[in-house]
């Protein structure tokens, strides 16, 4: 059993060599030189010479296509970076060019009252049993301003100063029930007088002293008249939502809400000149 398994171990090495040099001189041969055996080699192995070239094709563009996914999913994830952060500079833009925008307001807003004024960032807002008051801070140190002075936005009254104490102050919002001013109708020019409403779930606000005969309609807009020389005239302060007229009595019902949205107030101006130089009306501030 030794020497069979020997001789056909050498012979299958013999195989192995000569095969494939029978191969390789039959397709190297000239065909004018290829014999009968040379044209029966190439044509037993043509299928074969096909099948591990389809193979290595295969193999070959699978290993492609994994190196070039590889390549697609590194420059998705760059790309996601990058989109990410021009994104990120996007909004920072977009809010930059937003607070840009309701600073030119502002400034706008202080050529069109004409007096000195002195702006603040609004840091908080605070409801209690007694006050409607928001907390605000200075953008620069301000000696000359005390209580009472006015306290308005790009969308109208806002309230009046309550407190001072450094660069903080504390406002009374018109919502508060211990603030009035005097206004009138813009449609009309029927006067009125506004009073916070006090109510520590809604931004509400009363009128009081609007005489039966005065027209005045849901929607209309109520602005300073200038009397009593507390807020510049013509700032917008609320905007009419109930009307009740009475059969008898002298004043109708009216109930209107700010114009300034106070769950959004973020920037104020505070009007320190124009109280000592102005001159009251006849009847002053009611």
């Amino acid at each position: 059993m030794g020497p069979f398994k020997r001789y056909r171990d050498t012979a299958l090495v013999i195989l192995l060599v000569a095969v494939p040099f029978f191969f390789l001189r039959a397709n190297i041969r000239r065909p004018e030189q290829t014999s009968f055996i040379d044209r029966a080699l190439l044509t037993v192995s043509a299928p074969i010479q096909y099948s591990f070239s389809a193979l290595a094709r295969g193999i070959s563009s699978l290993l492609s296509e994994y190196v070039y996914l590889v390549d697609v999913k590194r420059d998705n994830n760059r790309l996601a970076y990058q989109t990410a952060r021009l994104q990120a500079k996007v909004n920072q833009l977009a809010t930059l060019e937003s607070e840009n925008r309701r600073l030119r307001k502002l400034l706008g807003l202080r050529d069109r009252v004409g007096n000195e004024t002195v702006s603040a960032l609004v840091v908080s807002k605070d409801t209690t049993d007694y006050f409607r008051v928001a907390q605000v801070t200075l953008d620069a140190p301000a000696p000359g301003i005390r209580a009472n002075m006015p306290v308005i936005s790009l969308d109208g009254v806002v309230g009046t100063v309550r407190r001072v104490s450094g660069e903080s102050v504390q406002v009374q919002l018109a919502v508060d029930s211990g603030f009035g001013v005097d206004v009138v109708v813009e449609r009309t020019g029927a006067r009125g007088f506004v009073r916070g409403g006090g109510d520590n779930n809604r931004y509400l606000v009363r009128v009081e002293l609007v005489q039966s005969t005065d027209s005045i309609e849901n929607g209309d807009i109520l602005i300073t008249s200038g009397v009593g020389c507390r807020f510049p005239k013509g700032l917008p302060v609320a905007k009419v939502t109930k009307v009740v007229k009475r059969d008898f009595g002298v004043y109708q019902t009216v109930e209107a809400e700010p114009v300034v949205d106070f769950s959004r107030l973020s920037e104020v101006l505070i009007v320190t000149s124009g109280e000592d130089t102005c001159r009251p009306g006849v009847a002053g501030e009611r």
